[in-house]
């Protein structure tokens, strides 16, 4: 399918990433989310399963299925994007439709059968209710959007005038998020810098957005309006930083955000390695350890978080996601200083 769908692109332009549907990034952070949810699922299983005198494959292996799903999904998604072909998108929201149906009668079921809201598993299925019903709305949002179901004539999308000229290979505006947070768009200049000298012909031109002369032009917009503003008020004259911040504002408050995330989860770290030490602790002192009811395989929020293998999953997951963050807070801004620097 993906490759048919390729093939039946009636846009022919010269990089294949240029195309974002609607909620792009939204449906990035969802499916990334949904496959971390499925993470603690398949854990919670595995930690349940070790607690019972005989195995019971349903805990886990359901789980570890919805993550090759999701993760499945993600390439997909790609493909289709990449090749400009929304059409396809209908297997993927019908896959939404009935993964959100089942968790939902699941999630049903556990109220009927009383189940806390403090057990682990209500809540991370609830948390999968609440995830596959929103990526079924962003879905729901292509369709409308893009007019490609149920609408006699489809909305027509023009590639973005940079990817129309070979010259421009800075494409981290065009990638996908992963590539974005992983610059995976650069190998293919990394690799030819490898091989021979780079010069400014294989780096190329600079995408329009970050020209000086259109930066220029930004900070001047936003000048004049400051500007307008005090016309009323001879004793004010206009602040060339309230203009900076009206044009270059955004970037900033992100970057911002990005290294207070990175600062946050590096409290991880410490509590991660706290919870090690004393699980190794309590194991060594206490040495009979004591077997779960089958009938009653669940499993609270706190004993999955005195497991300390699933501690050590956490503390790993937790250093990615704050090196990412804190890269894309030195990445956005460094650009936004460039930016800023060229409209001056």
């Amino acid at each position: 399918f993906p490759g048919w769908g390729s093939q039946s692109s009636k846009v022919q332009i010269h990089h294949n990433t240029w195309l974002h549907f609607p909620g792009h990034n939204l449906r990035w952070i969802l499916t990334f989310t949904l496959l971390f949810v499925h993470v603690c699922e398949i854990a919670e299983g595995i930690v349940s399963d070790t607690q019972m005198k005989s195995r019971h494959l349903h805990l886990f292996l359901p789980a570890i299925m919805g993550f090759v799903a999701a993760t499945v999904s993600i390439v997909y998604y790609h493909n289709i994007e990449t090749s400009n072909f929304p059409k396809l998108l209908l297997a993927l929201f019908l896959y939404w439709i009935m993964a959100f149906v089942t968790k939902t009668i699941k999630l049903v079921r556990y109220c009927q059968d009383g189940v806390p809201f403090s057990q682990l598993r209500f809540c991370i299925t609830g948390i999968m209710v609440i995830l596959y019903g929103l990526l079924m709305a962003v879905e729901i949002n292509v369709i409308r959007v893009r007019r490609y179901v149920f609408f006699m004539n489809p909305q027509k999308v023009k590639p973005p005038e940079d990817l129309q000229d070979l010259g421009v290979r800075f494409l981290q505006p065009f990638v996908n998020l992963l590539s974005k947070a992983t610059y995976w768009w650069m190998n293919t200049l990394i690799i030819s810098a490898h091989k021979k000298p780079v010069d400014l012909k294989a780096i190329g031109k600079l995408p329009i957005a970050m020209r000086a002369l259109t930066n220029y032009v930004c900070l001047k917009e936003a000048y004049e309006e400051q500007k307008k503003k005090v016309e009323d008020h001879p004793n004010r004259s206009p602040s060339i930083w309230l203009a900076m911040y009206s044009a270059f504002g955004r970037p900033i408050l992100l970057s911002s955000t990005f290294r207070y995330l990175a600062d946050l989860l590096g409290f991880a770290g410490p509590l991660c390695i706290s919870g090690i030490v004393q699980g190794f602790q309590n194991t060594t002192n206490n040495t009979n350890t004591t077997e779960k009811d089958p009938s009653n395989s669940y499993l609270s929020s706190e004993e999955f978080l005195r497991n300390v293998y699933v501690l050590a999953v956490l503390l790993f997951l937790a250093l990615i996601l704050q090196r990412t963050f804190l890269q894309a807070s030195y990445y956005v801004t460094t650009e936004t200083g460039i930016n800023l620097r060229g409209a001056l």
